[in-house]
């Protein structure tokens, strides 16, 4: 997209990817209303595989290079998720969430926040599945978004994104 500012992973240093897939969500495909901040505000369901045999562990980030902040937006920061865990179902971003840490998301809930952007062109919403090489960032859940993201760039061994889009109307 001309004009648009970069992805989050252009600038980190390239790793392998892996296969994500979902039923909810596609690259360059428009956001339903069920993941919509004023929808149904519930996180898609995400399911991966080829991610590298070392994986000690998953971080799965939502994340809108688009805002209209200086700093993108973090909708959704969730860590620890063991490495057994290859998928998570619709929904699995909600408060009570059993699965991994959830950090703060940039609405300040510890939650799945869906897309809001204000009216205008589409915003970017990058879905992203980080293989790691620890069981645990030891981090407490109250990290800001972009401190985890630190950890996680630290020890990423694979990653892998889809990015659907969405306007306001």
């Amino acid at each position: 997209m001309a004009g648009k500012p970069p992805l989050p992973h252009e600038h980190l240093p390239q790793v392998p990817s892996f296969t994500l897939e979902s039923d909810d969500i596609a690259d360059g495909a428009h956001l339903t209303n069920k993941h919509v901040f004023s929808g149904g505000n519930v996180s898609p369901e995400l399911r991966w595989s080829g991610f590298p045999a070392e994986t000690r562990s998953f971080a799965v980030t939502c994340y809108d290079p688009d805002a209209p902040t200086g700093s993108g937006f973090w909708h959704w920061v969730l860590f620890d998720v063991p490495a057994d865990v290859t998928g998570l179902p619709t929904g699995a971003g909600a408060a009570d969430a059993k699965i991994g840490v959830q950090a703060r998301n940039d609405y300040g809930d510890k939650a799945f926040g869906g897309a809001a952007p204000p009216p205008g062109d589409p915003h970017r919403y990058v879905f992203t599945v980080h293989a790691l090489d620890v069981e645990s960032l030891g981090i407490p859940s109250d990290t800001m978004p972009a401190a985890v993201g630190f950890n996680i760039t630290a020890h990423t061994l694979a990653r892998a994104s889809l990015v659907p889009v969405y306007a306001s109307r």
